[in-house]
């Protein structure tokens, strides 16, 4: 059943990342306000993006967070030429090299947490007390996201985006994986509290996008979203974690493959509103070129 979860996730992770990018396009050219509503391709890319959100809830029906969660991450490297050849530009190599690290590095991660098939349960108190830490997470992010400018801007709200994602991602894995074949079960405020959620993550979504550097947005969702999801298996559902210092060393190195891509991705420039006649402008060029030697 966990094989079967993952494939319905690889299916599901790919349309994410066209719809994500494609509704980072008309982000980047409107802004995230209520002009996006009049967008079309914001609907189609959100359309995708909801039938990828929909197959990965399914997969976590039938495999644990710590084996669904990961897949997304791999995704990484096709939403970012995604974004590049809707902006009119071929990736940079800054971009690729950057993506292939934070994707060998969140993998390398999770396959250091081991897999259990244990039926998830959460209780009220600990739900509520969750939703509280990702509230108060999201809210910091967004405050001090007011303060900066440029790519340190899009990766603190792609931190708020991601803890709302996983929180998404967590309690879909307690409804779909605790029914055990009772549909009585759906009847409860966890179902309800998965579109709440998930409208308030697209809202941060679309605000990280709109900064106009959608490889550090993308790549910083798809780091903290598995991240916190893993911790909140462990922590909350009783999933298991690594044992033994053999686990520590692989961990560490992990992680600085994983922040090293990120820092990559952050070096860049911001993609423009629309498909530029040249590759890059006055402003962007400097910044593109040394990029690109990374």
């Amino acid at each position: 059943m966990t094989w079967i979860g993952v494939l319905i996730a690889l299916a599901g992770a790919l349309g994410y990342a066209l719809g994500a990018a494609l509704q980072q396009f008309e982000a980047v050219a409107e802004g995230a306000t209520l002009k996006l509503m009049r967008r079309p391709r914001w609907w189609i890319g959100g359309a995708i993006g909801l039938t990828g959100a929909c197959l990965h809830a399914v997969a976590l029906s039938f495999a644990p967070l710590v084996a669904v969660q990961p897949i997304s991450v791999a995704t990484l490297v096709f939403a970012v030429p995604l974004a590049a050849f809707l902006h009119g530009r071929r990736p940079y190599r800054a971009e690729i090299l950057g993506s292939i690290a934070v994707v060998l590095g969140l993998l390398w991660l999770m396959t250091l947490v081991p897999h259990g098939d244990a039926v998830p349960r959460l209780s009220d108190g600990a739900a509520l007390g969750f939703i509280g830490v990702v509230v108060l997470i999201a809210l910091v992010s967004q405050v001090a996201a007011a303060w900066v400018r440029g790519p340190v801007r899009a990766i603190l709200l792609a931190v708020g985006a991601g803890v709302v994602t996983a929180s998404v991602s967590t309690f879909v894995r307690v409804v779909g994986g605790g029914l055990e074949g009772d549909l009585g079960r759906l009847v409860h405020w966890f179902t309800l509290a998965v579109p709440v959620l998930l409208i308030f993550a697209v809202v941060l979504l679309q605000r990280s996008y709109a900064v106009g550097y959608f490889g550090i947005a993308y790549a910083g969702v798809q780091v903290v979203d598995p991240i916190v999801s893993v911790t909140a298996g462990v922590l909350l559902l009783g999933e298991p974690l690594p044992a033994g210092p053999s686990a520590a060393i692989p961990a560490l190195c992990a992680a600085a493959l994983t922040i090293a891509g990120t820092i990559t991705l952050g070096r860049l420039a911001p993609d423009h509103s629309r498909p530029a006649p040249v590759a890059a402008t006055a402003e962007s060029r400097p910044l593109a070129s040394a990029s690109d030697r990374v």
